[in-house]
């Protein structure tokens, strides 16, 4: 018969009444009738799979309405599953197969019930012979003593499944049994309803109310299509591999699953079955309930692409950063300035001084400028081959960020975590539900599970993994547990990858003493407290996670915790985006951190971590901070548009700031203040009010974000624990460091922070003066680095350009801060600012092109060796009571005085070389007031212009060259920190200062 004689909608409704047996013998007639059968899968095989009594919904119990992508891969599933208990025939000799089949075909059918045969299930088991069935009736079934099975049986309930109940305890004495559509509930005398120590029981459809299913290695279980409510579990122990598949917890008064124990060395005959099932297992995924936000989010990705482009590029203006942070373009709004007194009269006295740059009639030459484009920093600030500009000097934010890779690019490079993946010891869960209970699994004492495609929801925690137990968790969904959702400790360690872990009531993962799990490309957001918390010892490498959205910090990490955190993207959280406290550490690298309502880093109280290669950026708080007592090693970071500073440090911290990139940030690019100095809340200091009100709101959030940081729940179920016998010892901790005892800046680009700052000319100064003053006009003025500090501080060979206000600003420092060899350029006020009683050290520092003066100084210290070049300010302003030693600079001004001594000074200033600015200037390039007797000038040299000769003489400064100075250090990448592109940092050396004021001091001179 062809199939063409008939339409083929004919044809599918004929073989819609086929049994199953039938269908299969069509299908082996011609290819033709093959596709036919096929096409039935909506109709006919649908049909199959849902009015068999033995199985359920494919996709019960965590998605029911959702239709399989095969109703025919479904049921053909389902026949391989429930085939496995009979596969346990001696394989040696061909006659024992024989007589092993034969026995399954001559086995027979026994009836248990009222009416049948039997009356009860204990007088069935007595006559039964291997692998016969016994169908029981609608009923009952009580027996006042345990059952044993001595032989191969299958046990099946008759009817809808909850017509057969069983109130009974079984011992499985025998290779294997099989218990289909019956409900186990506990009788008087145990609350074990079946066990097995050696055999194998198969599971179908069954539910146990009150019961507990108990299995004992080298025996094993498969359970399919199973519930467990009214306080059931399972108990693993021992076991080497036991599956439960599509099963429902529900209603648990401890773990619903519990795994305890090594897998045993001996193994019984289902095991090879059971793993060749479990790799038959299609690939699950399941859906949460919330998304990550979609669309791309600045600085960052959406989505996985492919391996070797995982960077995403985005063009960012500063326009559209202004509107994305809420600044408006023409007023910043977060720091004001406005100028002091000697501003104000210099601006003045340009104004009416005829020799001024506004009413010179001669003609502006530009040969009359030294050219300082050649000093030790300068290669940073070219253009690219392509045209493009370099990241320090663009004035739109860096727009690139890494892409997190994808799980498969996470197994290609990590051998552990491939392994962990592939494995299947243990008890392996799959799509099952866990609800409404006290726990979900629980794997102790060496035990091991694989958990895939599960839902655990409304239980105390999901998964409980302690005592040098193994878990591998692939592609499951953990929600609103009332604790942690997933707990690891003492030694625990497996796979926990592609999980959609959100809303639980405490840290979605809990992380502490020695755990040390592989944590890849999972989704952790909307938690009610933090996303991760890594404590006491406990370790892990979290690696290529989203973590957003979290009510506290998206990873905290405290009383020495000590995980890898890399190339996650942890952002939009209502707090910072990792904390770091109580002595935690960590190496936290090549994270994106953003959009975080605090800091995107918070580092306090002895937290010491590594914080490397990250971007931190459009936050709506600082980028960094580093509170009280913090530490850190922080290195090559971008930290970029963030709504407060760059990064925010207490005096009392000792933190190391190597070759980081902090551009476009809305306040101070980098700040160190005082801790719980009132004045930082409310004080201002001369020439720049109104910055003291944001800076205390920055210490005050900081201050706030540490108490509530600190009420993150430590403790399992409320029991207190006594963490610091656990803490590892100071030298340990700190015993990789290079150990300083002064916090330390180097090497970092300091950029564009308070908005963008362009150079104006020099035409434009005077009126640009006048209306700042007259007009009242406000706008931010943030500072490149910003020092109020009761503690040292070292700031070696950085680059501090283009910020809206002054490059460096010095308010207090009781005691010795020192710039060394930094580029200081083009910012839009003065390039650096000591204020009174302040005691700082400037050496070989290069002051370029600044809109105010080049250096004001009005504390205690020395100006040794730098290079003061076209500031349009004064070069050297010293003024007030300062006592200071000025010697060896070189100074040209694009206006107004070289090096002016304001007041009564005291101090020296000699071997200066003063060179003449602009021709038009009148203004004398070395100024002392006349009634100052206490500072003295000698043998400064005082270069200017020829006039009789047509061209300006052509200047340079050599021997040496421009500073900072350049040199070619060997053993530096070009990966190194940026500054030390063009610094040797090489060798350092011990001398003692030469100023009178600081006898007995030490610093470090960079040769």
């Amino acid at each position: 018969m062809e199939v063409g004689s008939l339409p083929v909608e004919l044809w599918r409704v004929i073989l819609a009444y086929l049994p199953l047996p039938d269908l299969g013998r069509c299908c082996q007639v011609c290819r033709a009738w093959r596709e036919l059968i096929l096409s039935l899968d909506n109709t006919r095989w649908r049909q199959l799979c849902l009015g068999c009594s033995e199985c359920r919904h494919p996709n019960w119990p965590s998605q029911p309405h959702q239709e399989p992508a095969s109703w025919r891969d479904a049921l053909k599933q389902h026949a391989l599953s429930t085939r496995t208990w009979t596969q346990n025939g001696p394989e040696l000799q061909s006659s024992a197969c024989l007589h092993f089949f034969r026995r399954r075909k001559d086995r027979r059918v026994w009836h248990v019930g009222s009416g049948c045969e039997f009356e009860t299930l204990r007088g069935a088991l007595g006559v039964v012979g291997p692998y016969d069935r016994v169908v029981l009736h609608p009923g009952v079934y009580e027996e006042q003593a345990e059952l044993v099975l001595k032989v191969p049986v299958e046990l099946v309930g008759l009817g809808q499944l909850g017509e057969v109940a069983l109130l009974v305890c079984m011992d499985q004495q025998c290779p294997t049994a099989r218990l289909c559509n019956l409900v186990f509930m506990p009788p008087w005398f145990s609350t074990v309803v079946y066990k097995t120590s050696w055999g194998h029981v198969q599971l179908d459809n069954c539910n146990f109310e009150g019961a507990q299913l108990q299995v004992r290695g080298p025996g094993s279980c498969q359970a399919r299509f199973c519930s467990f409510s009214q306080g059931s579990s399972a108990h693993l122990l021992g076991v080497v591999l036991s599956l439960m598949d599509s099963c429902d917890f529900s209603g648990s008064d401890t773990a619903s699953v519990t795994v305890e124990g090594p897998p045993v060395s001996e193994r019984n005959w289902a095991c090879k079955h059971l793993v060749a099932l479990a790799r038959t297992f299609p690939s699950c995924g399941v859906s949460g309930s919330n998304s990550p936000p979609s669309g791309p989010l600045p600085g960052s990705t959406g989505g996985n692409q492919p391996p070797g482009s995982n960077v995403k590029k985005e063009l960012v203006s500063i326009e559209d950063w202004q509107r994305r942070n809420g600044v408006d373009a023409a007023c910043q709004g977060t720091v004001i300035e406005s100028w002091s007194d000697e501003d104000r009269s210099e601006g003045e006295e340009e104004n009416q001084d005829g020799g001024g740059i506004n009413n010179t009639k001669k003609t502006l030459k530009l040969d009359y400028k030294i050219p300082c484009d050649h000093h030790g920093l300068a290669h940073l600030l070219r253009p690219r081959p392509d045209g493009s500009m370099p990241l320090v000097s663009s004035p739109d934010p860096p727009s690139l960020a890494p892409e997190p890779l994808t799980f498969q690019q996470e197994l290609d490079r990590d051998p552990e975590a491939q392994m962990l993946a592939a494995s299947t010891l243990g008890c392996f869960l799959r799509r099952c539900l866990f609800r409404e209970g006290k726990g979900g699994v629980h794997v102790s004492n060496y035990g091991q599970a694989r958990l895939e495609g599960n839902v655990f929801r409304g239980l105390n925690y999901a998964v409980r993994c302690i005592q040098n137990s193994t878990i591998v968790m692939l592609r499951n969904e953990v929600c609103e547990c009332r604790a942690s959702g997933i707990f690891l400790r003492l030694s625990a360690q497996g796979l926990i990858a592609e999980n959609n872990i959100h809303s639980n009531g405490e840290a979605g993962l809990d992380i502490r003493k020695g755990a040390n799990p592989i944590i890849l490309c999972n989704r952790i957001h909307s938690g009610l407290r933090s996303g991760v918390v890594v404590l006491g010892n406990g370790k892990g490498s979290i690696r290529s996670n989203q973590i957003y959205n979290n009510k506290e910090a998206g990873v905290y990490i405290l009383f020495s915790g000590n995980p890898v955190v890399s190339g996650n993207h942890i952002f939009q959280g209502q707090a910072a985006g990792i904390a770091i406290n109580e002595n935690g550490r960590g190496m936290i690298t090549e994270n994106v951190i953003k959009e975080n309502q605090w800091g995107g880093v918070d580092i306090r109280r002895g937290g010491d971590p590594i914080l490397k290669n990250n971007y931190i950026c459009y936050g709506y708080s600082d980028g960094v901070v580093v509170g009280e007592r913090g530490r850190g090693l922080i290195e090559g970071n971008h930290v970029y548009c963030n709504k407060g500073c760059g990064v925010w440090v207490m005096s009392s911290s000792l933190p190391q700031l190597l070759g980081n990139f902090i551009t476009h940030n809305c306040m101070y690019g980098l700040a160190v203040f005082c801790r719980k100095d009132p004045e930082n809340m409310e004080g201002n200091w001369p020439g720049q009010e109104g910055i003291g009100g944001e800076a205390g709101s920055g210490e005050r959030r900081g201050v706030e974000g540490e108490r509530r940081e600190g009420q993150e729940n430590l403790n399992e179920e409320g029991e207190l624990f006594a963490w610091e016998s656990d803490l590892d010892s100071e030298d340990e901790r700190h015993s990789a460091r290079r150990a300083i005892s002064v916090a330390l800046v180097e090497s970092n680009c300091m950029s564009y922070n308070g908005g963008i700052y362009r150079p104006v000319e020099p035409n434009q100064v005077s009126s640009l003066l006048t209306s700042c003053f007259s007009c009242s006009l406000h706008f931010s003025v943030a500072v490149g680095l910003y020092v109020k500090s009761s503690e040292p501080l070292n700031v070696f060979a950085n680059l501090v350009n283009g910020n809206r206000g002054t490059g460096i600003a010095v308010l207090q420092s009781s005691q010795l801060t020192r710039l060394v060899t930094n580029c200081i350029l083009e910012n839009g006020r003065g390039g650096i600012t000591v204020e009174k009683d302040c005691r700082v050290e400037l050496r070989g520092n290069g002051i370029y092109k600044n809109c105010g003066h080049g250096v004001s100084f009005c504390g205690n210290g020395q100006i040794l060796e730098n290079d003061v070049v076209g500031n349009r300010g004064y070069g050297i302003q010293v003024l007030g009571g300062a006592d200071i030693k000025v010697m060896r600079n070189r100074v040209q001004p694009a206006q107004g005085c070289g090096v002016a001594v304001l007041g009564p000074v005291k101090g020296v200033v000699h071997d200066n070389v003063l060179f003449q600015g602009h021709p038009g200037n009148k203004k004398e390039l070395l100024h002392m007031d006349a009634a100052n007797e206490n500072c003295v000038l000698r043998n400064n040299s005082v270069l200017r212009h020829n006039h009789s000769c047509t061209s300006a003489p052509p200047w340079v400064l050599e021997n040496p060259p421009p500073r900072p100075l350049a040199s070619s250090p060997s053993g530096l990448s070009l990966s190194q920190y940026p500054s030390r592109l063009g610094i040797s940092m090489t060798t350092r050396i011990s001398a003692t200062v030469e100023s009178g004021c600081h006898n007995g001091s030490m610093f470090c001179s960079i040769l």
